[in-house]
């Protein structure tokens, strides 16, 4: 039984400010270090009445792609005078119990990940009936508006899947596996759906339990072994990328392998060629940017997108992209 997440508020380090402050809008050198320094001291740079908003993602426990994600929220919180709270649980039901704690809460602001719909849609409801504002991030753009959001800030999976069968095709490959990690996501669903669309080869899903690796590495393996004609695996999230990489070594197969997302991990595979490529989606923007577009709203009423998802990918990122990025991923903001 999935555990049930509390509320933790979160604080930002100071380094993590000072790393992370943006650009003077004035220019020059004083301005910048005026910047930082308020950052690091974990300043707002607004004096507006200090809003909650929680974040409650499909994260299972571990999960670097959602640490970006966190990353991003909370320095976007420390800008706009905002308490963060995060949760997460990668179990639906559970999810939507995060969601309707924080309706009971009263927050100012939710941020959701629809990877279930189906089982977030009456929490939801809840929370559009409390006239809490609401946006959705990474998965479930198609039911985001339906749901009552005001945007969606992520990649459409579909097209980033496309975009990889097309990047297969270019590298020459025939036969893909596609490694699904999470049954029920229907972003893995259409992910996949979307190489099949573009590849010219043969793709194949594989279905694996995602919170064992070993059996991830054993279930890959085992396909590599049985099939030497399959020449690339697909991943579909970063951590993923380097248990295929060891599949691949224990099966003694010449598979390329590629993955959706990066880390630190990823961007040095890139470069060392270990790994073909990757799909970025910028998860840094996608917290950054839900967050501040919540704080626009409570502030200003504005919206964005005019009713149809900001797109944050994909992007393919190769070797000659990985060493001008590996700096961002290491400090956790790519």
């Amino acid at each position: 039984m999935a555990r049930f997440r509390t509320w933790v508020g979160i604080a930002v380090a100071g380094a993590l400010g000072a790393s992370l402050a943006g650009c003077s809008s004035t220019g020059g050198k004083r301005a910048e270090d005026a910047r930082r320094a308020a950052s690091a001291q974990g300043r707002a740079a607004v004096d507006t009445p200090r809003w909650t908003f929680a974040m409650i993602t499909h994260s299972g426990d571990g999960d670097t792609f959602w640490d970006i994600v966190q990353n991003g929220a909370e320095q976007a919180a420390v800008k706009d005078n905002i308490k963060f709270l995060y949760s997460h649980d990668d179990e639906a039901q559970q999810q939507a119990q995060l969601v309707d704690a924080a309706v009971d809460k009263g927050v100012d602001g939710i941020i959701v990940t629809l990877a279930k719909p189906d089982a977030m849609k009456a929490a939801l409801a809840r929370a559009e009936k409390a006239g809490i504002p609401v946006i959705t991030v990474n998965s479930g753009s198609a039911e985001s508006k339906a749901f009552g959001a005001l945007t969606h800030i992520g990649q459409d999976e579909t097209i980033a899947g496309e975009a990889v069968g097309e990047e297969l095709n270019r590298r020459g490959r025939k036969k893909t596996l596609c490694v699904l990690h999470e049954q029920g996501n229907v972003g893995h669903e259409q992910r996949c759906a979307g190489v099949r669309k573009t590849f010219d080869g043969t793709v194949r899903n594989l279905y694996v339990e995602g919170t064992d690796m070993s059996a991830v590495q054993a279930s890959i393996g085992a396909k590599l072994q049985a099939d030497r004609s399959v020449d690339a695996v697909v991943t579909l999230g970063a951590p993923y990328a380097d248990t295929a990489v060891k599949a691949r070594q224990d099966a003694g197969s010449e598979a390329e392998i590629d993955t959706f997302d990066l880390n630190a991990k990823v961007a040095a595979s890139l470069k060392d060629g270990t790994l073909g490529f990757a799909v970025d989606q910028q998860p840094y923007l996608q917290g950054y940017e839900a967050v501040d577009l919540l704080w626009l709203h409570k502030y200003n009423a504005d919206t964005l997108g005019g009713g149809r998802p900001v797109l944050t990918g994909p992007q393919i990122i190769t070797e000659d992209q990985a060493a001008a990025l590996e700096q961002y991923a290491e400090r956790g903001t790519r």
